[in-house]
């Protein structure tokens, strides 16, 4: 091995790392097919020792990340270090097997350096469509696997260099978007491709025994300052529940019960009284359950420890098989990536907000809001799959309202843009902007949902709809108000409005609009402490009403209207004065 390591040689190293898998994130999207990752960048990229600990991450999406560790065990365990030569690259998707649901596709390739394995390259993208019975393969109302899509068992994509082009086709004859799947597998292996390269030069650079040693310095260093970090937490034991509302198949009111011990630098997180497994495609596979307990200690405890896998060596994790959590074969799951895991997240925060309350936010929007249309394109007569997933407002905080129209916690893509959806799709986006009056109120105000419309043109599409907050709103913290529901309309061609429910699949013909806005995030502090000039300021930007205004916060805001030059309509405008009520 190296010589002793020294911490400013073990910060190049964690810099050079962190670069490699960032780099490897940059090639994958800068070479994918699909609108999903070139644009929305639905994809993660990470690097691993010989043994699958993870090593390094790119700062992509934290769902991803925090399971793909149980991926590349997992296809260790099928693929020994000694059965692996360079070249090779596997490929893997099933949640059993990986812990993520279909459409996100693993690639996994080994990096040698004179014979001898230096590390696991690996990446994760969310492909549009893996087969199923519906478009994009997260169909609301599934209740087992199979009919969620095609399942990939770990598997050589790629041997010695060679790629494997009947395991390919053996995938494209079963997914509705085969030309968008194999672009976007193929820059998955550019991506590992990359990763290969710069990790051979380094080694080349540094020599084996300086990479593998700096590996292992670097898990060290992160165990040391996540141990350090519960060693701030008083001992004893919390709890927290929060709840689901359904599971597309009844309207079931779903508990996740989260209970966590702390005890000097260790931490037990038990997920036991939790609901049992459900019909529908929520359940929880316990890797994405894992990925959402590392997440919020990490975020919470010290957001600055790097991310890999000695942080969560303290950190002890119980899921009761055949519960929601950890749910048996052939168990549905595939919306509880958009749902079950944002609400695993709130119960872990919910817990931490009793003993840390100025280290957590209050609730934020509490579902990735999956939109997913699909059908015959007329312009071009084949399939396409259309996804999004919606942010919406995020949690307030001890000192700051929540940002507005943004992802939280599990997740961090893009949306697509307006111009890329009315190219690449049968569909006019008829208004995207922040929803008004939608952030729950407090000293500091939870921020606003989002408010998407899109227009089906010219064909009947296949709609899916997936989310949380239709019934239970995202809560605030210390006085703080919730923030409101989320919902979904379908508006006719006529103006017809019929609201969805939040688990929703239905046959949507021509002319019609979906209307769909996600929740506002909770608010933290009494309404009451508000500075009177910023609840001025909410009312002139729409973020409340005046009604609001003088009923929650006490404050009276008088108006003037004034006329507009350019198109002779009014708008109002708040007076500098501003007095409590």
């Amino acid at each position: 091995m190296s010589k002793k390591r020294d911490p400013i040689t073990l910060e190049v190293m964690r810099n050079v790392f962190q670069s490699v898998a960032e780099e490897m994130g940059a090639a994958l999207i800068r070479t994918a097919l699909s609108t999903n990752i070139k644009d929305r960048r639905d994809c993660s990229s990470g690097i691993y020792t010989a043994t699958g600990e993870l090593v390094a991450q790119a700062e992509h999406i934290p769902l991803h990340l925090g399971l793909m560790p149980t991926a590349v065990k997992s296809v260790l365990k099928h693929f020994p270090p000694e059965k692996l030569q360079p070249g090779d690259a596997i490929m893997v998707n099933d949640p059993f097997i990986c812990g993520a649901h279909l459409p996100d596709i693993c690639v996994f390739a080994p990096v040698f350096h004179k014979g001898r394995i230096v590390a696991i390259v690996g990446n994760l993208a969310h492909h549009v469509d893996v087969g199923g019975m519906s478009p994009g393969s997260c169909p609301a109302k599934a209740t087992e696997i199979f009919q969620e899509g095609i399942r990939i068992p770990p598997i050589k994509l790629r041997t010695g260099g060679k790629l494997n082009e009947d395991v390919i086709n053996l995938v494209k004859y079963n997914v509705r978007t085969a030309h968008e799947f194999e672009g976007d597998l193929q820059a998955q292996l550019a991506g590992c491709n990359v990763g290969e390269r710069r990790l051979r030069d380094i080694t080349e650079k540094y020599g084996y025994d300086h990479i593998i040693s700096y590996m292992e310095g670097l898990m060290e260093y992160s165990n040391k300052r996540m141990r350090k970090a519960l060693e701030s937490i008083p001992d004893g034991r919390w709890t927290f529940e929060d709840y689901l509302e359904n599971d597309g198949q009844a309207e079931n009111s779903i508990a996740i019960r989260c209970s966590i011990t702390f005890k000097g630098d260790e931490a037990v997180v038990d997920f036991t009284g939790s609901s049992p497994q459900v019909a529908g495609a929520i359940n929880c596979t316990r890797a994405v359950t894992l990925a959402c307990v590392y997440y919020t200690f990490k975020a919470v405890c010290d957001p600055e420890i790097p991310s890999n896998e000695g942080a969560f060596w303290p950190i002890k994790v119980i899921t009761p098989e055949g519960s929601i959590l950890n749910p048996g074969f052939p168990a549905a799951v595939s919306n509880a990536n958009a749902n079950t895991s944002q609400r695993v997240a709130d119960a872990v925060l919910g817990v931490f907000a009793q003993i840390v309350p100025k280290r957590v936010q209050a609730a934020g929007t509490g579902s990735m809001n999956a939109l997913i249309i699909g059908g015959i394109n007329p312009r071009t007569n084949e399939y396409y799959s259309f996804l999004e997933c919606y942010g919406g407002g995020q949690g307030a905080m001890y000192n700051q309202d929540g940002m507005d129209g943004v992802h939280t916690n599990m997740t961090n893509t893009r949306n697509a843009p307006v111009e890329v959806i009315e190219t690449e799709y049968p569909l006019r986006v008829r208004s995207y902007r922040l929803a008004p009056l939608t952030g729950g109120e407090g000293e500091f105000r939870g921020g606003a949902g989002l408010l998407r419309e899109l227009e089906i043109l010219d064909h009947n599409a296949q709609v899916t709809i997936s989310f949380e907050r239709l019934k239970n709103k995202p809560w605030g913290l210390y006085g703080g108000q919730p923030g409101t529901n989320s919902e979904c309309v379908l508006i006719s061609p006529r103006g017809e409005k019929e609201k969805t429910s939040s688990k929703h699949a239905a046959i949507v013909g021509a002319g019609y609009t979906i209307a769909f806005m996600t929740a506002g995030g909770g608010g933290y502090g009494s309404p009451l402490n508000r500075d009177p000039k910023n609840v001025q300021a909410d009312v002139l930007e729409h973020f409340i009403s005046a009604e609001q205004a003088k009923s929650a916060y006490k404050v009276l805001i008088d108006k003037e209207t004034k006329e507009v030059d350019e198109d002779g309509t009014k708008t109002e405008r708040g007076k500098v004065a501003v007095k409590k009520d």
